[in-house]
């Protein structure tokens, strides 16, 4: 069940009508993508793990399908299939998803907001916030805290300390799935080079590589082996097996980066007092972050021109929202003194489409709405009025 029928099941028509006219008047499009899409893109991009949550079939020719378990990537694989694809072009979507979520309901609502093409990127991210905030406010929720981060200061980071390419791939992963990130600089801190084993000359080899080089000569390897998997791992897990043993074995992740890293991923609280303890960062380390902080810099001069207290929002570095895709900017509105779940959520996501298929790099920014949780907290606030 769709559009208004739907809106009216959930008792929240009106805060949904204010939504869907702010999307409108904001100038995004409708979108409304089909609800059986193909499984592949979900399951390229979020991993495997996502197979449980999701609602899949197989069509007569093979291809696995499944309801659409979220709106972002059917909105975008629209968009690329469009005459439009590659031009700025904004879309807003209202409708069900699908995905096992336990004890709540597998299907459930989602608005939301897509921008491709700007490349104005900081003016588009606060664009983005503002929005968000208006999306609340349709709901009668203007208590909110608003969390920030962007990941692509973490990427200049990490670029900027010139560490092995497993490395910095290993430490931007565990950043992205906010899982092990201490452990894992410890662990790197610590490391202490392997045993000799019957690997010793494939390690040596791999010393320093990038994972296309390791790809390619385990690959070459194992054909040669005539086998295209050992004990059940693929050649590229193989191959990223081999690069972190080799890294290991060339010595610990240096002193001087984990004391950096930890000193930057401490940066916390007001946007402007956040930049000055970048710039300061940066000097001391003696490492050049300048385009990454004046984008950042830059978003928070046009949130303030948007009417965004920025003093009021929190600002952490090693905020993320826990997904590969992300590239930048960031966001989650939180309803005042609610530590989990948001209200509104999303950031920049500028890989998504070129991993969809687009031949060149498109900017892409955009939030979801989370429509159960501000229609229970909008009847809250506004004494049961729907």
């Amino acid at each position: 069940m769709t559009g208004p029928a739907a809106i009216s099941a959930n008792g929240s028509a009106s805060w949904a009508d204010a939504l869907l006219l702010s999307f409108a008047q904001a100038g995004y499009d409708r979108a409304e993508p089909a609800i059986l899409q193909p499984a592949e893109p979900f399951l390229d991009l979020s991993g495997e793990d996502i197979r449980k949550s999701l609602y899949l079939t197989t069509d007569a020719s093979g291809e696995e399908l499944c309801l659409r378990p979220d709106l972002t990537i059917p909105v975008a694989r629209d968009y690329l299939a469009s005459p439009r694809s590659g031009q700025p072009a904004g879309f807003s979507y209202l409708g069900p998803v699908f995905r096992y979520r336990g004890g709540a309901g597998s299907e459930f609502l989602q608005a939301g907001i897509e921008s491709f093409g700007r490349q104005d990127r900081a003016a588009a991210d606060a664009e983005m916030l503002a929005l968000a905030l208006e999306a609340a406010s349709a709901f009668g929720v203007r208590d909110v805290e608003i969390r920030t981060g962007d990941v692509g200061l973490f990427h200049a980071l990490i670029d900027a300390l010139e560490l092995y390419p497993v490395w910095r791939r290993r430490l931007i992963k565990d950043f992205n799935r906010k899982v092990s990130l201490t452990a894992d600089i410890e662990r790197l801190t610590l490391a202490t080079a392997p045993g000799r084993n019957e690997y010793e000359g494939v390690l040596a080899a791999l010393a320093g590589s990038d994972r296309n080089a390791a790809l390619a000569l385990v690959t070459d390897l194992m054909s040669i082996a005539g086998t295209t998997n050992v004990g059940g791992r693929t050649v590229a897990e193989i191959a990223d097996r081999f690069l972190e043993q080799s890294t290991l074995k060339a010595g610990a992740l240096p002193r001087d980066a984990v004391d950096i890293i930890k000193r930057f991923l401490s940066i916390a609280g007001d946007p402007d007092d956040a930049v000055a303890q970048l710039r300061a960062l940066a000097e001391d380390a003696k490492l050049d972050l300048t385009a990454a902080i004046d984008q950042f810099e830059s978003r928070v001069g046009f949130m303030a021109t948007r009417g965004i207290d920025t003093h009021q929002a929190r600002f952490s570095t090693s905020f993320g929202r826990g997904l590969d895709y992300y590239t930048g900017f960031e966001f989650e509105l939180h309803a005042r003194g609610n530590g989990s779940e948001p209200l509104v959520a999303g950031g920049r996501y500028d890989n998504l489409m070129t991993q969809l298929g687009a031949a060149n790099p498109i900017p892409a920014v955009g939030f979801s709405v989370w429509i159960e949780t501000l229609t229970k907290l909008g009847k809250s606030v506004n004494g049961g009025a729907a």
